[in-house]
């Protein structure tokens, strides 16, 4: 775990986003360190996603400001962020369909000109899934979902991401393949000391990997702490921890 007087990488300060008239999330404030993985938790609708595409300028703030690396990044459109190595695998995995393996790993490079590291990189991203490598030249659409979910994970790999945006990860993927993900997760950042914001349905799972969480409900942050602490605590385990 990263020592705790180091200056964030990320860092979200008092945002507000609406849909609309509906403000869906209200004053949150976050900080991510280098090399820690950070897990948001809570319920249905408490702000989770919105607080990831708020980050990645999908759905931008009303108010607020973004920082990465000292830089404020609130405004800046969604390309832009990209660029800067915030990098969102999304709730949905939202491969590429009619584009193969091999295209959609391609698309993850689209803002890279490093012909060799790209290379370097996608043999990372298939040391890390064979699956993918056995399956490149399959169109996106027909594999299976914990298939699409390597897919979305290399994709974002393949973008050199300084901050890994996860949304919900082990969302519809048989218990298996749960565990294949979140074993993904942990060497990515043990390995390769890749820093992770961590949406997750499954919250047992997020905070026995995590170094930290916070528990979102109803567009404000409720709890912040240690991971391990927050699996202890007696309201977090009633509400999130099926216990």
């Amino acid at each position: 775990m990263p020592d705790a007087a180091t200056d964030a990488l990320l860092r979200v300060e008092g945002i507000h986003t609406a849909y609309g008239q509906i403000l869906a999330v209200k004053g949150i404030s976050l900080e991510v360190r280098e090399g820690e993985i950070v897990t948001l938790i809570g319920g249905n609708g408490a702000g989770k996603t919105t607080t990831l595409n708020t980050i990645s300028a999908i759905t931008p703030a009303s108010q607020g400001c973004i920082t990465l690396g000292g830089e404020e990044i609130t405004h800046l459109r969604a390309h832009d962020i990209v660029k800067r190595g915030v990098i969102q695998v999304p709730e949905g995995r939202k491969i590429f369909g009619r584009l193969t393996v091999l295209e959609n790993l391609q698309m993850g490079a689209f803002t890279r000109n490093d012909e060799a590291g790209i290379t370097a990189d996608m043999e990372q991203v298939f040391a890390l899934f064979p699956r993918l490598q056995e399956r490149s030249s399959q169109y996106g659409g027909t594999l299976s979902g914990g298939e699409q979910q390597m897919l979305a994970i290399g994709r974002a790999l393949m973008a050199r991401p300084r901050v890994l945006l996860m949304d919900e990860p082990s969302m519809g993927l048989a218990p298996m393949l749960v565990q294949q993900i979140f074993n993904v997760i942990e060497t990515l950042n043990r390995e390769n000391n890749t820093t992770i914001l961590l949406v997750e349905q499954n919250a047992l799972y997020a905070l026995n990997i995590a170094d930290r969480g916070y528990v979102l409900q109803s567009g404000y942050i409720t709890h912040a702490g240690a991971a391990a602490d927050l699996r202890e605590d007696e309201a977090i385990i009633e509400a999130y921890l099926g216990v």
